[in-house]
């Protein structure tokens, strides 16, 4: 089990410590520091179902109010932008979950 984590994000904040209760071995990835490829990403859209957009924070500066709904643009800029990715992230096997 994995879980895309951002320390400064509450419910990022919340959901490891969840995880942390229940005894659950998982890694922490902080992917603002280490940022998913193009392919890492496009793996967990397609576990969690998801168009990138789907997933784009949308009150992020970084966010492309004029990009098409092009899936491989939209993994490349939020790879150029990870603070655009929703988090955080739960990947185990194979599937994965927004915690909200």
């Amino acid at each position: 089990m994995e879980i895309w984590h951002n320390p400064r994000c509450s419910k990022s904040r919340a959901a490891k410590q969840r995880l942390d209760e229940s005894n659950v071995e998982y890694t922490e990835r902080r992917y603002l520091d280490d940022v998913p490829t193009f392919e890492e990403l496009d793996h967990v859209l397609e576990l969690l179902d998801k168009q990138p957009w789907e997933i784009a924070r949308k009150k992020e500066a970084a966010y492309p109010v004029t990009l098409e709904h092009d899936r491989a643009k939209w993994i490349e800029h939020m790879v150029a932008n990870p603070s655009l990715i929703e988090r955080p992230i739960i990947i185990d096997g194979d599937s994965a979950r927004i915690e909200r």
